[in-house]
């Protein structure tokens, strides 16, 4: 994609610091006008992709065990659809002690920080599963020693892994034996939502208020102040932050 000869950089489709932009007509989704604006902004990339993973790729089963890997908004969504789908453990993790509120606010049972403990992060799951493991692993950060741990977090035989984080790079080393074993790693982009058809879903449910998007939100600032982004996702309280134009 170029604009008068100079190159048009997107991702997935999107450029979304352009004043104008060409996109496919399906991934476009007309909203009630009623919307508040940062609801539509939140359910875009983040905490949509969370949510889906849990509730369109595994088509995860009543009364499971669930871990989420990393507690940003996509482990938040993941989170949330878990518990949607009626799971009842919910196991986050992350070494920031802040977002264990934000995970017990969409409906975390228990929360790991690896930093506090000198075991792999697999056996704190299962100390806090009997010794088996969870029936579903979420991984939200594309960190190669967290998708291991994730994998080897599920159960034996029929563990399912979600990998929802991209890493850095394009190539990572996964235990091959942990999925001989007969658990299954299964990719996924944007959740598996298909926007025409699930994003309505979603927002029906925000409308409702079954889903608490306020909680998101950490920061807010103005288009002009938009240069301090990248200093405020380090603040260790940052989940989103919401750039009034």
């Amino acid at each position: 994609m170029t604009i008068g000869g100079q190159t048009a950089y997107n991702a997935f489709s999107c450029s979304t610091w352009c004043q104008y932009m060409v996109i496919n007509l399906n991934f476009l989704l007309k909203i009630d006008p009623k919307t508040p604006l940062p609801d539509a902004a939140f359910l875009s990339c983040g905490f949509s992709t969370g949510y889906g993973a849990a509730w369109k790729e595994p088509m995860l089963q009543n009364a499971s065990s669930v871990a989420v890997f990393g507690l940003g908004p996509v482990g938040l969504g993941a989170i949330k659809g878990a518990k949607s789908q009626g799971a009842i453990k919910v196991i986050g993790i992350d070494k920031n002690p802040m977002k264990e509120a934000k995970g017990k606010a969409f409906g975390m049972t228990d929360f790991i920080n690896p930093e506090q403990s000198d075991k792999p992060i697999a056996e704190l799951v299962k100390d806090l599963t009997g010794g088996m493991g969870v029936d579903y692993s979420l991984e939200c950060t594309g960190v190669p020693p967290l998708i291991n741990q994730a994998i080897q977090s599920t159960k034996l035989g029929t563990g399912k892994i979600i990998q929802i984080g991209a890493a850095e790079e394009a190539n990572v080393n996964i235990n091959i034996l942990e999925l001989l074993s007969g658990r299954t790693l299964k990719g996924s982009i944007f959740g598996g939502l298909k926007p025409k058809t699930d994003l309505p879903i979603i927002f029906e449910k925000c409308k409702n208020r079954e889903i608490q998007l306020d909680e998101l939100k950490s920061h807010e600032i103005k288009l002009e102040d938009a240069n301090k982004v990248s200093e405020l996702l380090k603040q260790p309280d940052c989940v989103k932050i919401l750039i009034n134009i």
